[in-house]
């Protein structure tokens, strides 16, 4: 299982967010490039970066973060938060990004995702499937869909994603556990052997101990994202070390 430690940026800032609510707005670190490098010192070899000015204001918004992060470590990063044009996404490829997430896109306009998918692969593009009752939440979180989390992502799996992103919002900056049982249920319906395409699931939200790794690399993750327990010392970049020298 890949350890993808988060970066989430408002105003160039590395901050963390309770269930994605703005209001909780915590700063932990004013350059990013800094706690990057750690991650990288620590073994790391994967980034999560957000763009939460983006995601609130539908087009990306700190790629000057992405492209000083992506040219001064040797981090894979995947880049989330306001890609809503083929314009926004090509601005973050040529920032850096090794892949893309797309969530509130394959909601409002899954024709443009769908032409990401076919134009990039699916090595490149990752599904963002975040959900507060099993029900798909986009712009940032601040709406819910009518989108039921399961089919949602069957109907993607069919046009060829493979990544799937995964947060459940109720659990997301809590430290009070991942969705063990969410993750159960998604990885059982659709990573049988039987099935052509299965889905690699990205579990994020919720981490707060270096226990929950073990047991969500037993359930079938193929990563798992860490950003509040990181920055409170819940997990120890030494701990995260510890586990992928382990594998």
């Amino acid at each position: 299982m890949r350890i993808i430690p988060a970066i989430d940026i408002i105003e160039g800032k590395c901050v963390r967010l309770s269930k994605g609510d703005y209001s909780t707005k915590k700063i932990y670190n004013e350059h990013p490039l800094e706690v990057a490098k750690q991650f990288e010192a620590h073994g790391i070899q994967y980034l999560h970066l957000v763009d939460l000015d983006g995601a609130k204001s539908n087009h990306i918004v700190n790629y000057k973060v992405l492209e000083q992060i992506a040219s001064k470590t040797i981090l894979k990063i995947d880049f989330g938060g306001g890609l809503k044009t083929d314009g926004d996404l090509r601005i973050a490829f040529e920032s850096g990004a090794n892949q893309i997430t797309g969530g509130s896109i394959a909601v409002k306009d899954p024709e443009t995702f769908k032409s990401w998918i076919a134009a990039h692969g699916s090595e490149k593009i990752i599904l963002g499937a975040d959900a507060l009752d099993e029900k798909i939440a986009v712009s940032g979180w601040q709406e819910e869909s009518k989108e039921a989390l399961l089919p949602f992502i069957q109907a993607y799996q069919k046009e060829g994603i493979q990544y799937v992103i995964c947060t459940d919002i109720s659990k997301d900056g809590m430290l009070q556990g991942p969705a063990f049982e969410l993750y159960k249920k998604i990885i059982s319906e659709f990573q049988s052997e039987q099935r052509r395409n299965p889905i690699k699931l990205i579990a994020s939200g919720g981490i707060s101990t270096f226990e929950e790794l073990p047991k969500l690399a037993r359930l079938g993750c193929e990563g798992t994202i860490i950003g509040k327990a990181i920055y409170e010392n819940r997990i120890t970049l030494k701990e995260l070390e510890y586990f992928i020298e382990k594998k």
